[in-house]
């Protein structure tokens, strides 16, 4: 642009220059002398300026003087044409910034590697135990702790007499496990195969004959990791006193379960000749349990990490002691303790809902806090309570009201501590498959 006007000036600058000389050259010649002189030449009009401005028009010289020889005057010089202003340079446009590199997305973390329990170590010597600690054989018509009378008060209590039970050697450190998972199952080796049939069985442990009576799901699937819960007997009750014959049997869990879950009911040995029970004499009764769960892994669709207790009174106290072995992942016992069947140091969680009866005249429900106490610590919870919603006691009869069942706060997360006492004396607790089962199946 800047060319195209400098050129059209330097043009209209040399038009100018010659029309300038051809004025000079007309408006300048001399007159003759004597003659009267002719009438001046008009000077011819200045030329108008080329360009974008017109120059003024220049000035018309006067005519010549007539007599001698007269000058003619001078043509005006004609104006120049302003100078057309030349165009304000465009600016170059702004360089546009290349857009930012996209971050590229950050790399997940591995996930951390489950630790390997620690080996369980051989459960120290249980003293020979007094001749009191549990309930005394129940009289004719013994309640459902006695050994069985029709009808009739609860079962006796026992004792108070007699040495107290020797002291059980502390369990072996078990190793910290490593953090587990959220959801899914841990199939056992036993996936794939056909079941044992659904019947009683004798298993070895440590030269000791031990029965246990078993039942399958009827639609057993080789390949479905299977829930595994034991019910665990009273004293002066039996396997087959659990089993039952129908919907009712395994506390309530059998009809329950409907076939989604593989149920035990171990037999004890005798206790003081009163009948069977789970003194747990050096370890004996946790070396059974250990000895089924390696078969029943080895020969059925186990989720290992889905392995659940229950029991009433000595089945209670049983089931307190397995749960301080670590060897399940919730218990649920009804009006036991942990002063017989015994309770080995350790650290490892487990998820805990504890039923006991007011004023149970044999195991004094004293023993059962205190046994739920050690859970309470051992999960984490804090020593304060809030009413469970929804609770066991919605709906339970009036007769065993008042009732509160309550959760303590602050445990692990998947490591509740919940505890439920009711009006009654010794007993199991009525109603409580159900309860039980979406207890258990909600881990």
């Amino acid at each position: 642009m800047r060319h195209f006007i400098r050129s059209g000036l330097s043009l209209r600058g040399t038009a100018l220059a010659i029309a300038l000389a051809a004025l000079h050259a007309v408006g300048c010649g001399p007159g003759s002398s004597g003659t009267p002189g002719a009438g001046g030449s008009n000077a011819t009009a200045g030329t108008t300026g080329a360009g974008d401005t017109s120059g003024s028009a220049g000035t018309t010289g006067s005519a010549g003087t007539s007599g001698s020889t007269g000058t003619t005057g001078t043509a005006g010089t004609t104006g120049i044409a302003g100078t057309t202003g030349s165009a304000g340079t465009t600016g170059s446009a702004g360089t546009t910034g290349s857009a930012g590199t996209t971050g590229r997305g950050g790399t997940t973390g591995a996930a951390g590697t489950t630790g390997a329990a620690g080996t369980t170590g051989t459960a120290g010597t249980t003293g020979g135990a007094g001749t009191t600690g549990v309930a005394g054989r129940g009289g004719t018509g013994g309640g459902a702790a006695g050994r069985g009378g029709n009808g009739g008060s609860v079962a006796g209590r026992g004792g108070n007499g007699g040495g107290s039970a020797g002291t059980t050697g502390s369990a072996g450190t078990t190793g910290s496990a490593g953090t587990t998972g959220t959801g899914g199952a841990s199939p056992s080796s036993g996936c794939g195969k056909t079941p044992p049939a659904s019947m009683r069985y004798s298993i070895d442990v440590s030269g000791m004959s031990r029965d246990y009576i078993l039942s399958v799901p009827s639609n057993y699937d080789p390949n479905h990791a299977y829930v595994l819960i034991f019910g665990w007997h009273p004293w002066g009750g039996s396997a087959m006193q659990v089993a039952g014959t129908g919907s009712s049997g395994y506390y309530g869990l059998k009809g329950t379960s409907n076939n989604q879950a593989i149920l035990v009911s171990p037999e004890g040995l005798d206790f003081q000749g009163r009948g069977l029970g789970w003194a747990n004499t050096n370890g004996q009764d946790i070396a059974f349990l250990n000895a089924m769960l390696t078969k029943f892994k080895s020969d059925m669709c186990v989720d290992q990490s889905r392995i659940f207790h229950t029991g009433f009174s000595f089945g209670g106290m049983m089931s307190n002691a397995v749960g301080c072995a670590g060897l399940g992942r919730a218990i649920a016992p009804m009006a036991g303790n942990s002063s017989v069947s015994g309770c080995t140091n350790g650290t490892q969680p487990v998820a805990y809902m504890g039923f006991h009866g007011t004023h149970d005249s044999v195991v004094d429900i004293s023993g059962g806090r205190t046994a739920r106490d050690v859970f309470v610590k051992r999960n984490g919870c804090t020593a304060t309570t809030m009413p469970s919603s929804p609770s066991w006691c919605d709906g339970l009869a009036s007769n065993y009201q008042p009732c509160t069942c309550v959760s303590y706060q602050g445990c692990m997360p998947g490591y509740p501590v919940t505890w439920c006492e009711y009006n009654a004396d010794h007993q199991a607790a009525p109603n409580s498959g159900p309860t039980l089962w979406t207890f258990f199946t909600q881990f």
